[in-house]
């Protein structure tokens, strides 16, 4: 049986890595997607486990040659999602989860429609900010900056086809486990 792609996304802030992380601890049989990149590795990242780390001419390469179901830009520095990576972990019947931003969401589901999107929702604007602000990683033009994105984010979400909302981490976490278990989306 084939495995089934699932596509998580939301806003900065919202909570999507630590809820992620606590559904693949209680899920071992489920792989989250490696992205690969041409940034450095950072102190302790494992090439093939973080990232696939590569040069900039071999992404660009690879780019050209339609080897991305996306990519995008970020800081001087390529991301992206390895066609052939994902679609060998499908062949040997591991579900795989991606957790990209809302742009890339989309470029995946126009080539992959039988993949499941999912976004994380904030439980308003105003608790969204609070979280970032809590955070003290960034100055204000850079808040008011993810503010604004998060808004056209939140509108793109949806249309997505699931959405929960992260307000509690518990009820959140049960929601995400109830779309898994639920196999609406169905299994090839």
């Amino acid at each position: 049986m084939k495995g089934h792609l699932f596509i998580i996304s939301g806003c900065s802030g919202v909570g999507k890595g630590t809820l992620l992380k606590l559904f693949l601890e209680n899920h071992p049989e489920i792989k989250l997607s490696i992205s690969a990149t041409t940034r450095n590795p950072r102190e302790g990242e494992i090439d093939g486990i973080n990232y696939f780390f590569i040069s900039k001419e071999e992404f660009e390469k690879a780019a050209q040659n339609g080897e991305f179901l996306e990519w995008a830009e970020f800081s001087g520095n390529y991301y992206g999602t390895k066609k052939n990576y994902i679609e060998k972990t499908l062949a040997k019947g591991i579900d795989i989860i991606l957790e990209i931003e809302v742009k890339g969401a989309n470029q995946v589901k126009s080539k992959m429609p039988d993949a499941v999107t999912i976004f994380i929702m904030p439980p308003s604007i105003n608790t969204l900010e609070t979280r970032l602000r809590g955070r003290h990683t960034e100055d204000e033009s850079a808040i008011q900056l993810r503010l604004k994105e998060a808004e056209r984010e939140i509108e793109a979400g949806k249309k997505f086809d699931y959405i929960v909302v992260n307000d509690n981490l518990e009820t959140a976490l049960n929601n995400l486990e109830k779309i898994f278990n639920s196999k609406a989306w169905g299994k090839q």
